[in-house]
């Protein structure tokens, strides 16, 4: 695994957020981007798996998967009307800058 985080923005995810993360140098896919648009989120994880991606959602539907499993790179997750687009963008960064992709595969990391 890389040393590195990558993210994976979920379908519902602002494309704001990845526009914004690339300016900071960090590598980020989209839904859109990977041809995922109404795929389930089962292939969602299973494409952020295999690409060793941490997928960032508003979907608490991935906080049970994960309950159930951490065969997966990591989620980063945030309920929709929680915080703004800017507070997301700097927590992801945050999230980049303290932790290596290896710290937090299996991990849920709450925004």
């Amino acid at each position: 695994m890389s040393d590195r985080i990558r993210f994976h923005l979920d379908e519902p995810v602002d494309p704001d957020i990845a526009r914004a993360l690339r300016k900071h140098g960090i590598e980020v896919s989209t839904t859109q981007d990977a041809g995922l648009r109404t795929r389930s989120d089962s292939e969602q994880l299973e494409f952020a798996r295999s690409e060793q991606r941490v997928i960032v959602t508003h979907d608490a539907d991935f906080l049970r998967i994960a309950s159930r499993t951490s065969d997966h790179s990591g989620i980063a997750y945030c309920h929709a009307t929680a915080r703004g687009v800017g507070e997301i963008i700097r927590r992801l960064i945050l999230i980049y800058e303290v932790l290596a992709a290896d710290e937090i595969a299996g991990q849920v990391e709450y925004l």
